[in-house]
């Protein structure tokens, strides 16, 4: 079997399909959590910790030649000094939480259809119920 075949045959599997669906989706999940974390839950989050003007939980870091307060930004501080930038990694965290919760209740809803998908009796073809009606009307004479 030639190479193109086989990668051919690979490629027109369903799974494979599946797959490219799902990267594809979640890399647009992905974006839309990364939005929602740094624009609407991580201000006043930074807020409440202290921040003012426009900075955002992603500037909170420690440089660590400990000269607090001499830089104006988490750039700035990078430039001249390695830094903990603890905020980046409680951001991602918090990304990470809300992409887990979403699909924690996407599997939820999928497992509940599938459960009641199990639980309704099938219901007879056309012909079944005829037949048995036959069936009832002969036993009845």
């Amino acid at each position: 079997m030639s190479l193109a075949k086989e990668f051919k045959e690979f490629i027109a599997r369903g799974n494979v399909i599946d797959l490219a669906v799902g990267v594809i989706v979640g890399a647009a999940f992905g974006n839309i959590v990364k939005s929602l974390t740094d624009d609407v839950i991580m201000p006043p989050i930074g807020k409440a910790m202290g921040g003012v003007g426009g900075l955002n939980f992603q500037d909170y870091f420690v440089p660590l030649d400990w000269k607090f307060g001499v830089y104006k930004s988490l750039a700035d501080a990078r430039a001249h000094t390695a830094v903990v930038a603890y905020g980046s990694f409680v951001t991602i965290v918090i990304q990470f939480l809300i992409v887990a919760a979403c699909v924690f209740l996407l599997v939820k809803v999928v497992n509940r259809l599938k459960r009641q998908e199990a639980a309704a009796p099938p219901v007879p073809a056309r012909s079944e119920v005829l037949l048995e009606e036959i069936r009832d009307l002969l036993k009845s004479k």
